[in-house]
């Protein structure tokens, strides 16, 4: 099993969220038990900042974490879902990272761990987003 991992889940536990440290904790050893961990370009970019760029080898290597890079597909898809989005009257409270996350996660993975499902599921394959639960 292959799991993406969106920022939210790995900067609650970075930042020791109150609230979302011991789930996201929970959710991403039982991913790792289960099979692989990737991260997309995307969720790097998000994380850098509490990671530190040149922390960042390390950072994947101590979490076992593989990056996968996107593709034109992931782009394509990301584009799709996000003028969908705009259609829908959305006024910019999703950014494209978001979208770029979620199509990762389908063209690479067989699913997505992440906090924030909601529009997630409103966008791409529902049976792909695995939730982590609240504290």
């Amino acid at each position: 099993m292959i799991t993406a991992l969106d920022s939210s889940v790995i900067i609650d536990v970075l930042i020791d969220n109150t609230k979302w440290k011991d789930p996201s904790l929970r959710a991403l050893k039982q991913a790792r038990a289960e099979g692989q961990l990737i991260v997309s370009s995307f969720v790097l970019a998000e994380i850098t900042p509490v990671v530190g760029q040149n922390n960042m080898p390390g950072f994947l290597k101590d979490w076992d974490l593989d990056h996968v890079g996107g593709t034109l597909q992931v782009a394509l898809d990301a584009g799709r879902a996000f003028s969908q989005y705009l259609q829908r009257g959305g006024k910019g409270v999703r950014v494209i990272a978001d979208f770029l996350i979620g199509a990762h996660a389908r063209h690479h993975a067989d699913r997505l761990l992440t906090r924030d499902a909601g529009f997630i599921r409103d966008y791409f394959k529902k049976d792909k987003i695995w939730l982590v639960q609240g504290a």
